[in-house]
Parts: structure tokens; C-alpha cells; sequence
């Protein structure tokens, strides 16, 4: 046990080189695998899988979410590492990493407000690396992730705070910020706010992702923030955006839009 660590600690730090072991010898028994590529990836991904799961199951969300952040950052670099032995033709590999990818977001939106930094620094530099390994095979899986571990927290970012507390930024600043984050990204913020009874703040965003055009078409935006609305039982500020969006279809009727 180190000088300063818990028992606690060391037997995080203990697990965490227990699975970090695990995938490396999956890795070593993939790339000495006898059988076809694609037989060697689907078993690769099912092992790969089976060890996540017992050693996740370990801590609970709720209670201990910094261990699981460590489990994810070296499962996902793991099977980065691993990446260029795998099949192409395995459609568990994509699978497997879009999972990985979504579950991780979802614990980092649900993590305190500050991270240890150490613990984040180790994110955000094995994301960057994962990421670049996954690259090379044309791999997109980790695009989410990879915006995340650009900034310094998961809701550090200066543009974010101003729309949540309804001090809307420039426009300039809000265009970049929507671009970087993407439409996926900004659903799952809005639903997490919405799930810990901040829906004045998820209503806000979604109105703002609604109104940008690069988001036409995705993420119902406008559905949830009416949503929101009724949640918050505000009534005329529901009936006021009906009456814009009639408005609005009333003029493009007017200019030959809609025939």
C-alpha cells in the first residue's frame, strides 16, 4: 500500500491493474488466435465484454462513480489497442465501442462537478489516444468522448454555464460551442438535466439547439423543450411558442414554401 492511500484506494488501484492485466491478455490471446478473423474478433469482443461486466459490477453509479471512469478509460484505450487485430467484417466491434462510448458519456454527465485531476487528466489523455488508434482504422465511435476530454470537466465549459444560467452568450460563441458538442452530445445533457429535476435549465438548452439551424432535423430539440415546458406547468409560455410556430408556418405558407 502507498504512503498516504486508504485501503479504499489501494484496493481501487488493485482492481483497476487486475483489469487493465485482463484486456492486455485478450489482446495477447487475439493476436496468437488460430482461428479465422472474424471467429477470433467475435470471441475477442465476448470475453472482452464478460470482463467489463464483472469488474463494473463492482462499484455502483450512485455510490462509487470515480472507479467506474477508471474501469471505462482503460477498457476503451484496451480495445484500442486492439483495434488493428480485429476484423472488419465483425459487426460486434462497432457495436461494442458506440456501447462503450454512450455508457462512458452517461457516467461523466452524472460524475461531481470537479474530477479529480488526476483522474481527468488520465481521461482525457487515454481518450486522445484512443481516438487516434481507432482513426487509423476509420473508426468514429469515439468522437463524443473525444469532445468531452478536450475540455476541463464535463460541465466546465464557460459557454455551457451561461446558457444553463439564462445568460445567453454571443451568437458566435454559442455557434461554436453547439458545433463542438454535436447534437448527440447536447440530447444527453438535456435528458440528464431533465432526469435530476433541472428542467428550467434543460428547457433553456433546448430551446437554444432548436433555434440553431445546423441541428434541423436532429434530436427532436423542439419537442423536448415544449416537453419541458409542460413539466414546468408554464402554461402561457407553452401557449406563446404555439403561437410562434403558427406564426412562423403561417409566413413561409405566404412566401410559396408550402404548397
Amino acid at each position: 500500500m502507498a504512503e498516504g492511500e486508504t485501503e479504499k484506494e489501494y484496493d481501487t488501484r488493485k482492481a483497476i491493474d487486475e483489469l487493465r492485466e485482463r484486456f492486455q491478455g485478450l489482446t495477447t490471446a487475439l493476436k496468437e488466435n488460430s482461428k479465422s478473423p472474424l471467429e477470433a474478433s467475435l470471441h475477442f469482443c465476448q470475453e472482452f465484454c464478460q470482463v467489463l461486466v464483472e469488474h463494473a459490477g463492482r462499484w455502483k453509479t450512485d455510490e462509487d462513480p470515480l472507479p467506474l471512469l477508471e474501469v471505462y478509460t482503460v477498457a476503451i484505450l484496451s480495445f484500442a489497442k486492439a483495434a488493428s487485430c480485429l476484423s472488419s467484417e465483425c459487426e460486434n466491434v462497432p457495436l461494442l465501442l458506440e456501447k462503450l462510448s454512450l455508457s462512458c458519456a452517461e457516467l461523466l454527465l452524472l460524475l461531481p462537478q470537479h474530477v479529480p485531476g488526476a483522474l481527468w487528466e488520465e481521461f482525457q489523455s487515454s481518450m486522445k489516444l484512443a481516438h487516434s488508434l481507432l482513426q487509423e482504422s476509420g473508426s468514429t465511435q469515439l468522437c463524443l468522448l473525444s469532445v468531452l476530454a478536450q475540455q476541463d470537466g464535463v460541465w466546465s465549459n464557460t459557454t455551457l454555464s451561461s446558457i444553463l444560467s439564462d445568460q445567453i452568450p454571443q451568437t458566435e460563441q454559442v455557434r461554436e460551442y453547439l458545433e463542438l458538442e454535436g447534437a448527440t452530445l447536447l440530447n444527453m445533457r438535456i435528458k440528464h438535466l431533465i432526469k435530476v429535476d433541472s428542467v428550467d435549465k434543460a428547457a433553456v438548452l433546448a430551446k437554444m439547439c432548436s433555434e440553431y439551424p445546423g441541428y434541423e432535423g436532429k434530436g427532436n430539440f423542439k419537442q423536448t423543450y415544449l416537453l419541458c415546458i409542460c413539466m414546468a406547468k408554464s402554461q402561457e409560455q407553452l401557449m406563446e411558442e404555439v403561437r410562434n410556430d403558427t406564426q412562423k408556418h403561417s409566413s413561409l405558407y405566404a412566401q410559396g414554401y408550402y404548397i
